[in-house]
């Protein structure tokens, strides 16, 4: 996923001093993969490098950990007695208010224990900015190099009701989603917007549907049919990579037949789905949640959303 500069930024802000455990390298089988991170600090923690006795130990360490920066290595049988059977490094780094500025914002390469820069690194990160590409995080030479970590789909939910809330709390954890949350005024949102999460008080939200990014995905769950009608229009005369809207099959023929009258046509209506969700799963909002975000988060080119929903 990157090293998530924003979550240990905030972090550092809320808790002061935190540390960062990254797994840094793996033989063998491993609870999650090179470049896993969680923070630590001294009575919390958030994310996760697989769970079990190797998480648990690392945070306790952590806690109680002196040098700015710690390589160790853990066999994960003969050491802690996980089934994993494998062996990983673990990078503890300690962040503070006085180094967390000194981070770049696209390459974040550092040295474990004050070596200096080796060739192989210099040349990594030369061909990967002359490219434009971001290196997979890896630990050469006595170096850790990670790409710093960019939403990779921006999803715009419009309505802060009951299901859009629920949406909102089971989709803003994942790191690949980058959320912009809109609806008719500020009062209309919780009191405490999740992280990484853009809250926008819009009198009329369908204008903003042209500030939107032409590939982002859209889930349309307002409290108003009317207002639900309009932003399927500006969204059809737009663009977008995905568009579902809340709602039953009779709201959604009303919708075809009101959008062909507004001018599109019935293979750009299509484009739309409706309705959204797993109707298995039961009308609670959060069961409409888990349901509307399974969906959305299968790769499209693998799964034709529109069509499973319909079936």
């Amino acid at each position: 996923m990157g090293f998530d500069l924003d979550t240990l930024r905030e972090a550092v802000k809320t808790h002061g001093r935190v540390i960062r455990v990254v797994i840094a390298g793996i033989k063998g089988s491993s609870p999650r993969e090179v470049g896993a991170a969680m923070l630590v600090w001294q009575d919390g923690q958030s994310g996760t490098i697989g769970g079990g006795t190797l998480e648990f130990q690392a945070a306790e360490a952590a806690r109680i950990q002196t040098a700015q920066s710690r390589l160790t290595h853990h066999a994960l049988g003969p050491d802690m007695g996980q089934c994993c059977g494998g062996a990983v490094s673990l990078l503890s780094e300690v962040y503070d208010r006085n180094n967390i500025n000194d981070l770049g914002d696209s390459i974040i390469a550092r040295p474990t224990s004050g070596q200096d820069m080796p060739l192989s690194v210099k040349r990594l990160l030369t061909e990967a900015r002359g490219q434009g590409i971001a290196p997979e995080a890896q630990l050469i030479e006595g170096w850790m190099v990670e790409s710093v970590h960019k939403p990779a789909r921006a999803l715009w939910v419009w309505g802060a009701g009951h299901v859009g809330r629920a949406l909102v709390d089971v989709l803003s954890p994942l790191p690949d989603l980058a959320i912009t949350w809109v609806d008719t005024g500020s009062k209309r949102f919780p009191e405490t917007v999740p992280n990484g999460v853009t809250a926008v008080p819009a009198a009329k939200p369908a204008e903003l549907v042209r500030h939107a990014p032409r590939d982002a995905e859209h889930l349309v769950l307002t409290y108003s049919h009317n207002l639900d009608l309009e932003l399927c229009n500006r969204l059809l005369s737009h663009d977008f990579r995905f568009a579902g809207l809340i709602g039953s099959a009779t709201k959604w023929a009303r919708f075809r037949s009101r959008l062909a009258a507004l001018g599109h046509s019935p293979e750009r209506i299509s484009r739309i789905t409706c309705p959204i969700g797993d109707p298995g799963l039961g009308k609670h909002p959060q069961m409409i949640a888990v349901g509307v975000a399974s969906q959305l988060l299968r790769p499209i080119g693998q799964n034709n959303l529109k069509k499973d929903l319909s079936a």
